[in-house]
């Protein structure tokens, strides 16, 4: 008898907590549990707004046990009852970021991309002199920088993102080509030059872009880089 009543008071928990059980709907009838969308003869009674069953009754609808061990009731559901449910078919996997790999050496491209800017523009901003000779070593290392990163593409996101890091490679190249040969020409190059330049204004906004994918880990192309 005390088991009994074990039984019934646990069963309040199993019904406030399993998703798959329902009560049939209240009425003069007596009351039997659905499981899984499947009647049964789990009898229910319902005291001030709560529903108790038969614990023993419940195990033996789901194919479950029960086990007491002095105050202790243990129930156990079969694996089908517990599992979390399959994925459909029709989905698909989550699709993966940008790999470690190509992050490290994205990462490292666009540094060599910014010190190369930022030596045309302290230059222009000086009024040193512009040649090839010491531009070229930035130009070079970026563009290793950018072979390891190709290299290093594996995943749909690194292959979608490496065009846009070449972008920018060749944006700044051209960029930097511009004013060497404005300086090979003797032409005037303003300390300003670069703040109307509007090839410039899309390497710095296309840099901007790329460190937060970089930053977020996933590739995003909000146009920037095209």
């Amino acid at each position: 008898m005390r088991k009994k009543l074990s039984c019934a008071i646990v069963a309040l928990l199993w019904l406030a907590f399993m998703p798959n059980l329902s009560v049939s709907p209240a009425g003069q009838a007596n009351h039997y549990l659905t499981v899984n969308g499947q009647s049964s003869q789990v009898a229910v009674l319902q005291i001030n707004g709560r529903a108790y069953a038969d614990l023993e009754a419940l195990a033996r609808a789901v194919n479950g046990s029960l086990a007491f061990n002095g105050n202790q009731i243990a129930l156990t559901l079969p694996s089908s009852a517990t599992s979390p449910p399959s994925a459909s078919p029709g989905a698909s996997p989550t699709e993966p970021g940008l790999s470690k790999a190509f992050l490290k050496a994205g990462i490292e491209a666009m540094a060599t991309v910014r010190e190369w800017h930022s030596a045309l523009g302290t230059a222009i901003r000086n009024q040193y002199p512009i040649n090839e000779s010491w531009l070229a070593p930035l130009r070079d290392q970026a563009a290793t920088n950018l072979r390891l990163a190709s290299v290093a593409a594996s995943t749909d996101s690194d292959r979608s993102a490496l065009p846009l890091l070449t972008n920018e490679f060749n944006n700044m190249k051209q960029l930097s080509d511009k004013y060497v040969a404005k300086r090979q020409s003797a032409s005037y190059i303003a300390p300003d030059s670069l703040q109307d330049d509007d090839l410039d204004k899309k390497i710095v906004t296309c840099g901007h872009a790329l460190a937060a994918m970089a930053a977020s880990g996933q590739f995003q192309d909000d146009g920037s880089c095209q």
